[in-house]
Order: C-alpha cells, then structure tokens, then sequence
C-alpha cells in the first residue's frame, strides 16, 4: 500500500506513541515513571526530552544550568539570571520582584514538548541561559559536542530525598488527590534508583566526568558550600560565565545586592504572596517551589538504619572518583527547589 504524507504519523504521534510503549512505574502516583533509554523519567517531561535530542541546537555560547531535582535548582536560576542581567535591569525593579526564577530561566525538559516552543528558545538572543534536570547521558548532541559552558548544582541525597518527599506531597495536593505516598516507600524508590531523572547517583557523576575530562567547561557546585558562603559562590558564577564583578560593582557592593535579591527569605515571601500556578504543566504554584528547612532535616525523617544505608551506597557509588557529597556546614536557612 502506498503511504501519502497525510497517512505518516507525525513525530509528536510518535513520540507520544513511544513513550507508552516504554516500561511503567506508578510507584510515584500521581507522577508516573517511564524507563527512556536507561533511566526513569517523569512522563511528563519524555515527549519534551525526545524532541530536545532530536531538534535542539545548541550554541557555543549558551550557559546550561543542570541538576537532579530538589539539589537547588531555583536559587541556581535566581543567581544567574540576576548576575547575567544585571546592566539590563535595576534592583528596585527588577523581575525577580515579580516573577519566579523558573519563569525567567526556561526548562530544556519541558519547552521541548511543543515545536513550537523550541523555535521561540531558537529565536533567543544570545547568551542564552537554560536548564535541565536531564542526566548528561540523555543530552541533546548538540549539547554534548557545542562546547557551551555547564553550571552543575548538587546537594547531599539524603537532604535532596526528604526534599523530594516534600515536593511530592505538594504535587499531590495541587492535583487535588490525598494518598501521599509514605516516606518509607519513597525511601526504597530513591535507593532503587526508581525516581524522576533517575539515579541521584549516577546524575551527579554524569556531570563530574565532563568537568573532569573537559576541564574548564563545567562549574560545579556544592549547594551546602553555596549556602555556607553565598558571596563565593556568587563571584565564581559570574567569572565563569563571562561576566565578572568589576571592581567598581565589588566596590558599590552589586554581588551583596544580587545575594539580597535572590535570598531565600525574599524570593518565597514573593512565592507566598502571589500563591499562583506555574509549570511545570500549571500543577506547582509558586509557593511549591520553597520549604523552611537547613542542612541536615534529614535527621528529623531518617532512622540511623535509612541514613547509614544511603551513606554506604553513596560511598560505593562514588568511590574511587574524587567526590563527595558530604561536608559539615554549619545549620542554616535552605532552599529545597
């Protein structure tokens, strides 16, 4: 039989068609798991990872903000959407006065679901600057052979766990269901690997290979070091991303206005107040993205069974690669996104 263009699905069928053919896990409910290529990811967020693989191009000069969910993604997009901005846009009026980091910093992840979308982000003027919760094995090519400069923020898993819980119990409510699925379970799930964007593991040695063996193009944070010393980690962003303090702005104090924008305190007040519905997919509210908390809250949800389990498989995972997860800091106000 003869095909006419108007019988070939599109690839948007396709896609959507693949995705449900892909293994299921509703352990998450009401997010449901897909395995894609190795590693279980949000359903939500597939349609959007294929299209970025296949049509993303990305430029030499784009910036990529990457992390596994819940390690510090917004304050990450805060502080560099602030030091990159900061000639085009006064503090007193500033968009983080009125809007959310994740709405000045879009999500590779998810304006990927629509062409549409893709073209827009194409149109950017550069240097763009993105993010993306995908490990850096699922990377568009572009991504991987371009040369554009990673910004990587991890945090400790088992802080990102309880985060992680929290945030679901907020996506439950949000989507107007009651069961939350128990801490216990979740806790199984994240030791299994069975979580959105897959192993916490895995996702952060992605990123730590590439700065090893392209030194110089990836930065890579540690979100306690970033709350134990906000003025460093600030400075280092802007230096790696070509937009250094200059010793007149070190002199007004621009970095402390910056960490002042961005502080905790400032941007969930903001998120409380207008308590409206972003994305991803219009289920978050703006406040969903904060939670009152410090390093070390794990010690109020793990047994010390849990906490020397998940100890032991960090230290087994990474063994033998120079990093670690855990350091003391001292107890301070954190940032869950």
């Amino acid at each position: 039989m003869e095909n006419t263009e108007e019988s070939l699905p599109t690839d948007q069928e396709f896609h959507h068609d693949l995705v449900s053919s892909l293994p299921l896990e509703e352990g998450m409910s009401p997010v449901r798991l897909r395995k894609y290529q190795g590693v279980w990811m949000s359903e939500y967020f597939l349609v959007g990872t294929m299209n970025a693989q296949r049509y993303f191009k990305a430029r030499p000069t784009d910036i990529l903000l990457a992390s596994y969910p819940k390690c510090g993604t917004t304050w990450l997009k805060a502080l560099a959407f602030a030091t990159m901005t900061r000639i085009r846009h006064s503090f007193a009026c500033h968009p983080l006065h009125r809007l959310n980091p994740h709405e000045c910093v879009p999500l590779l992840d998810e304006i990927s679901g629509s062409l549409e979308s893709l073209s827009e982000i194409d149109t950017a003027s550069d240097p763009r600057l993105i993010s993306t919760h995908l490990p850096f094995s699922l990377l568009p090519e572009s991504i991987k052979g371009c040369g554009c400069r990673l910004i990587y923020v991890c945090r400790e898993p088992k802080d990102t766990l309880v985060s992680r819980w929290h945030y679901h119990g907020k996506i439950v409510t949000n989507m107007g269901k009651s069961e939350v699925i128990p801490f216990e379970k979740m806790f199984d799930m994240f030791c299994d690997d069975i979580m959105p964007s897959g192993s916490i593991w895995e996702h952060v040695l992605g990123y730590w290979n590439e700065k090893t063996q392209t030194p110089g193009r990836v930065l890579f944070l540690k979100y306690e070091e970033m709350l134990e010393d906000p003025m460093g980690a600030l400075t280092r962003l802007a230096e790696f991303m070509g937009c250094p303090f200059t010793e007149e702005e070190l002199r007004v104090g621009v970095p402390a206005e910056i960490v002042n924008l961005c502080s905790f305190g400032n941007l969930r007040d903001l998120a409380v107040q207008q308590n409206r519905r972003i994305s991803p997919g219009g289920i978050m509210t703006t406040e969903s993205y904060y939670r009152k908390g410090a390093v070390g809250d794990w010690r109020n949800h793990l047994s010390p069974e849990m906490a020397e389990k998940l100890d032991q498989i960090t230290a087994t995972k990474l063994q033998g690669t120079g990093l670690t997860l855990e350091r003391p800091v001292s107890e301070t106000t954190a940032m869950d996104a």
